[in-house]
């Protein structure tokens, strides 16, 4: 067995690692929960990198079924076929399509099948994968065939906590939740996006950061995503870290909620400047 050590790309923590490699050792999906923005769906990208592996993504919507993930039946091309003479409509295997989950069963290597936001779906969603998830195997009864998987694929799932997931659901898989990084882990994370940064600006970037996400009222806090983000408008600024010290520049870019900024204009604490649409607004 191939053990998932890592990519240059993505930081993760040693528990983190180890529940991904125990998920792949068992053949049970790994569920990853945590704040958005701290790389769940990432991890994915990852695994499939550091094992030299295709990655299937299936993004789950609201409205998303479970046989959507295993295949789609389209009666009305078969209907147009049937009008306009085109085709053999007697073949109905030209009308079968597989869906992520069908693709990764089909093919002939393993691959990483990422479930994105499972929790978006209908309640019985979950419940309604795990005969699949446990036996690898689906039937259509259009055609009277049983899709098998070739190899058992590395199932990543992740999940915003929007909805509790099924307790029989849970059980037959492995749970991580991701915590926010600290100071120290996320100043590995920078460097990976930014080699050459200057340490005093990962300083007083972090202590601005960390400050900002101390505040209990903040709707939406910022995350990992934002932050580099952040940096990057700072980079491409040319922000000096002694002014971060002074105010907040383009805080538009850490928080997106009006309730939040007008937060952190009545705490006294600090006086900032942020961009707008309309221009620049400078609070004192």
């Amino acid at each position: 067995m191939n053990y998932f050590k890592g990519s240059d790309d993505y930081v993760l923590s040693q528990a983190l690692r180890d529940n991904v490699n125990v998920s792949i050792a068992l053949g049970r999906p790994l569920i990853v929960k945590g704040e958005p923005g701290t790389g769940k769906t990432l991890l994915a990208h990852s695994i499939a990198t550091g094992l030299g592996k295709q990655l299937i993504i299936w993004n789950i919507k609201s409205t998303t079924k479970a046989r959507d993930g295993l295949y789609m039946y389209d009666t009305v091309q078969r209907l147009n076929d049937a009008r306009f003479g085109e085709g053999d409509v007697c073949d109905i295997k030209r009308y079968i399509k597989l869906g992520k989950m069908g693709e990764a069963f089909k093919t002939e290597d393993q691959d990483v099948l990422l479930i994105d936001e499972i929790d978006k779906a209908e309640l019985e969603f979950p419940n309604d994968l795990l005969n699949e998830l446990d036996e690898m195997s689906f039937y259509i009864p259009e055609t009277g065939e049983t899709i098998t998987a070739k190899h058992r694929p590395i199932v990543i799932i992740t999940s915003n906590s929007e909805k509790e997931l099924p307790d029989p659901f849970l059980r037959r898989c492995v749970f991580h939740y991701i915590e926010f990084p600290d100071t120290e882990l996320m100043e590995e994370i920078i460097r990976v996006h930014f080699p050459k940064i200057e340490k005093n600006l990962i300083r007083e970037a972090l202590k601005r950061f960390y400050w900002i996400r101390e505040f209990d009222m903040l709707r939406k806090k910022p995350s990992t995503s934002e932050l580099i983000d952040w940096l990057q408008a700072l980079i491409v600024g040319g922000i000096a870290p002694a002014t971060i010290e002074k105010e907040i520049p383009f805080i538009g870019v850490l928080l997106k909620k009006k309730e939040d900024v007008d937060l952190l204009e009545k705490s006294g604490k600090s006086h900032y400047a942020f961009n707008t649409s309309m221009g620049t607004r400078d609070v004192y």
